[in-house]
């Protein structure tokens, strides 16, 4: 149950003070709150609820790839870092040292885990048929460098997933790396309804130490991009130099290759964003617990005849984990007001003159449209109005993103597209002091070279040099 003061509701609005109003959201709606340490945040069961979805929805298809969960230790020592010199330096501002040592040595919380798995893979790999190597494990990773944090977006501990494969050549690597990247993709659009754009990053973008990165980005209702998840060909860079060989079907030692890919529950935050509205949480139905709520209409002469019938529809309803709010020292109004500030996707609602009619009010979350069902047909009801919720959000959104987005033929449109904070379409030469140029111009960032493009070169926008691609460019968290 929500607290009596977070009821006021929400009293900013999505399309005024942005972060205000999404703060609000996910305090009141009951996700997460504020830790005593900066930069952390507490994950409430509502919010912890929907990470387990997303936990589920994702092992299962990473099962199909024959993807074993483990868990490797939170501590790893110093000089695994200092073995790979580019992801060591992408990592070193972020990094908490323990105060203790272990043997003279520091000990720092994982930012990631590439380090302390790759040398435990160095041991299990010895031949081909060890290979290919799958591993993912669901952790708490902590990044330090912090200035500015926002729940479930940016804190400097988060919950994710992290993915670990080893293949004996570069073709199974990059392709793998390609499929878990579609698994992000189709986890965001089928379970959250977000779209997204799928492509591979630039060399500025790129993750420390990889050879090639892979993004898919959403883009969010305040004009920023939001990167969803990611997947890495790390090439033969951590195999070389964490020791990881083995003997191929002729008898000759090869070094293997490896990716890497996570998310995290920034997702959370992007399903927030998208969806919500100015009465609080809006849900896919997809990814809500509890996909209905029914709300008994009570006066004291119906009040027994209305609880029964209530109970007995949820009953009816039990599979879509249906719920009766049978407080009575709340008034309807109320509760409407509390199911819809958590997101709960469909309300019924059962009055005495219901009963009469043997019917039940259906709400909608999303759109609010009320429409009378009976009784012996709220189960299929139920469904087809979740099923076409679910997939009205998503269109809802991908039109907003297409909206969203615009081509730039040159600076000046360029530069206009990104003040008016929209995402960006324009060739791009994809050189680092380029890229580096358009930030501290824009504060604008590259945020992916979307896969796809055919027969494309051009100028760059912003050089005017040559241009094999066209690159997305936006404003992000």
């Amino acid at each position: 149950m929500v607290e009596k003061e977070q009821l006021e509701g929400i009293t900013a609005k999505k399309w005024g003070d942005f972060s205000e109003w999404y703060n609000q959201v996910v305090l009141k709606a009951g996700l997460a709150d504020y830790s005593p340490i900066k930069g952390f945040m507490v994950v409430l069961p509502r919010g912890y609820a929907l990470w387990e979805k997303i936990q589920k929805h994702f092992d299962f298809e990473i099962a199909r790839h024959k993807v074993s969960n483990v868990y490797y230790p939170l501590l790893i020592p110093e000089r695994f870092f200092k073995k790979e010199a580019e992801h060591a330096a992408g990592f070193a501002p972020e990094l908490a040292w323990l105060e203790k040592k272990e043997e003279g040595e520091r000990l720092a919380i994982r930012p990631t885990s590439e380090t302390i798995m790759y040398d435990s893979f160095s041991k299990m790999v010895r031949s081909w048929r060890d290979l290919p190597l799958r591993f993912n494990q669901w952790c708490s990773v902590l990044r330090w460098e912090v200035k500015q944090t926002k729940l479930f977006l940016r804190t400097r501990e988060f919950l994710w997933q992290e993915g670990h494969c080893v293949y004996e050549n570069e073709a199974d690597c990059v392709s793998e790396a390609l499929a878990f990247l579609n698994e992000y993709k189709k986890l965001c659009e089928e379970l959250l309804a977000i779209p997204v754009i799928a492509g591979e990053k630039t060399v500025l973008e790129r993750f420390a130490g990889a050879k090639q990165t892979f993004t898919i980005e959403a883009f969010m209702p305040d004009g920023k991009a939001l990167q969803m998840g990611t997947s890495h060909n790390l090439g033969q860079n951590f195999a070389k130099t964490f020791n990881v060989k083995f003997l191929d079907k002729g008898g000759k030692e090869q070094t293997a290759w490896q990716n890497s890919w996570g998310m995290s529950t920034r997702l959370i935050g992007a399903l927030v964003m998208v969806h919500s509205d100015d009465k609080g949480l809006v849900l896919p139905p997809k990814v809500a617990p509890a996909k209905a709520v029914i709300v008994p209409i009570l006066f004291e002469k119906s009040k027994k005849e209305v609880l029964k019938k209530a109970m007995e529809l949820s009953e009816q309803l039990v599979e879509f984990g249906a719920f009766v709010d049978a407080r009575d020292n709340y008034s309807a109004g109320w509760k409407f007001n509390e199911w819809e500030l958590v997101g709960v996707p469909v309300r019924f609602e059962v009055g005495p003159k219901d009963i009469e009619k043997k019917q039940a009010v259906l709400v909608r979350r999303d759109t609010g449209e009320k429409r009378a069902v009976k009784f012996l047909d709220a189960k299929k009801e139920l469904a087809k109005t979740l099923e076409q919720m679910q997939k009205d959000m998503y269109f809802r959104a991908k039109k907003f993103l297409e909206k969203s987005t615009v081509g730039a033929k040159n600076w000046q449109e360029f530069e206009q597209g990104i003040e008016e904070r929209k995402l960006v379409l324009a060739f791009f030469c994809e050189k680092k002091d380029c890229e580096e140029k358009i930030r501290q111009k824009t504060t604008a960032s590259s945020r992916c070279i979307p896969f796809g493009q055919k027969n494309a070169a051009g100028k760059c926008v912003a050089c005017g040099q040559a241009a094999n691609g066209k690159s997305f460019f936006a404003k992000a968290y």
